[in-house]
């Protein structure tokens, strides 16, 4: 006897309540928080530097009885930036609008999408140009690897990288960032987790990491990329490889405030992505093109400030 079947009594739809998007949290990326930043309102402009060892020499003499004082004076330069823009759009065709299905939101979905691509190419920018060899005043990779099973000494290491700093600039690092492959050793390793057995239960998180390394801030690398050609198989790898940068970073801009760096953003995009911000989200329409365009830009220039002010552990970790 005939009797009605699954696919007769019911037809597939989309659901209306969840979907599926590899989107990465905005946790993941350290590129904006590592330097200050400093809103400009040009591209490109000078600032003044002034000279280090002027400053941290003793000059001071003892002064006779009706006699001048002993004087002195500071050498002063300028340096530049050049903030660049970058910037990428999606296209929202007439005929995908009108035929979207919930949940799908193609503005909101198309924002979220430009705003994830331009986190990772700010990520990348960073990581290639200043998470790396030859940059900072000290580049160092531990005798024995963090990741060794034993003999290894991070803390020590990292003590030696602040003491290492604070002797060539008077400055104390307040920052370590580090990859996430950097990160997953160091929780896990010996020596970290015997300052704390006793005293804790909780994991090892990054401001437990912090206080014990002698540091205020630990910024870990947990994006991703993927460097393969569109259609071609995906190649994932972590932007920050297995590398821990040691610096010393001023808490806000601000007049003679030395840092590793400075993170120069160009505040001109802001018209329409709100004042205040260095991206600009815009939706105009493309009549040509029957489609209404999303597009991001957005405009810095991360510079070295001092170099001396960083300590750079390369591959501290095996691979």
């Amino acid at each position: 006897m005939p009797q009605p079947t699954q696919t007769d009594v019911h037809i597939d739809a989309i659901l209306t309540n969840m979907s599926i998007a590899y989107t990465q949290e905005a946790y993941a990326f350290v590129a904006g928080k590592v330097f200050p930043n400093v809103p400009v309102q040009k591209q490109s402009d000078k600032f003044f530097t002034y000279t280090q060892a002027d400053f941290f020499r003793d000059q001071v003499e003892l002064r006779a009885d009706g006699t001048e004082s002993a004087g002195t004076g500071y050498g002063l330069s300028t340096d530049t930036y050049s903030a660049l823009v970058y910037a990428l759009h999606k296209d929202i065709g007439d005929q995908v609008r009108a035929n979207s299905d919930a949940p799908l939101s193609p503005d909101m979905d198309a924002t979220r999408f430009l705003t994830q691509q331009m986190l990772i190419r700010q990520e990348i920018d960073w990581a290639t140009n200043y998470f790396a060899t030859s940059v900072w005043g000290t580049d160092s990779t531990p005798s024995t690897l963090w990741s060794a099973a034993s003999g290894s000494t991070p803390i020590a290491d990292v003590q030696a990288g602040i003491n290492t700093v604070l002797s060539n600039t008077g400055y104390k690092p307040n920052t370590l960032v580090m990859s996430y492959k950097v990160f997953s050793i160091l929780k896990n390793h010996a020596d970290i987790i015997d300052r704390y057995k006793y005293t804790s239960s909780s994991s090892i998180t990054e401001e437990l990491l912090a206080q014990v390394l002698g540091v205020d801030r630990v910024l870990v690398m947990a994006g991703i990329k993927n460097t393969a050609a569109e259609g071609a198989s995906a190649s994932y790898s972590q932007i920050g490889d297995r590398d821990a940068l040691l610096c010393y970073t001023a808490p806000n801009a601000g007049i003679m405030a030395p840092s590793a760096g400075y993170n120069f953003s160009w505040t001109g995009l802001a018209q329409s992505g709100g004042i205040g911000t260095n991206t600009a989200i815009s939706r105009f329409r493309m009549d040509a093109n029957r489609a209404d365009r999303i597009e991001i830009e957005s405009a810095w220039d991360f510079k070295v400030i001092s170099s001396a002010l960083g300590y750079f552990f390369s591959n501290p970790v095996a691979a």
